[in-house]
């Protein structure tokens, strides 16, 4: 793995960011495969960059309004030459940063010329409580790393 295609990885989420910081749904489409799949944190999914860029066309003028997204890249690994797997955890917030990000994602990046697209994404609402309730009764069951 090169340490560029590392950066144009990552650089993705820094972009994404940046269009729904603008509210540009165009822009944030613009990330996505033509047939990416796109599920929310709520279970809604979506299917290609057109259904993608127009859900969010209608959250940035609606719900999610004026807001920001945060994210921290957790994990970027390569399982081919044209294919990143990027797993981050992610917010959305209006004023300051949020300290503690609550979801966590998993990006599947594809190579198309020069750039990166995003094929797959998967946003999960994390349940700290129930994370600590079940290594606390299942410790077998907590991450190894």
């Amino acid at each position: 793995m090169l340490t560029t295609d590392r950066t144009a990885v990552t650089a993705v989420l820094d972009s994404l960011a940046d269009a729904w910081g603008r509210g540009d749904a165009d822009a944030y489409g613009a990330h996505f495969t033509e047939d990416a799949t796109y599920v929310t944190f709520v279970g809604t999914r979506y299917a290609g960059r057109d259904d993608i860029a127009g859900s969010h066309r209608v959250l940035f003028e609606k719900f999610l309004k004026g807001t920001k997204l945060a994210h921290e890249v957790l994990d970027v690994r390569f399982p081919g030459a044209d294919v990143a797997v990027l797993t981050s955890r992610g917010d959305t917030y209006t004023g300051d940063a949020p300290k503690k990000l609550s979801k966590v994602q998993t990006y599947t990046l594809v190579r198309d010329g020069e750039r990166w697209l995003v094929a797959a994404f998967h946003n999960t609402r994390r349940k700290p409580l129930l994370e600590r309730i079940s290594f606390k009764f299942a410790p077998e069951t907590r991450p190894k790393r």
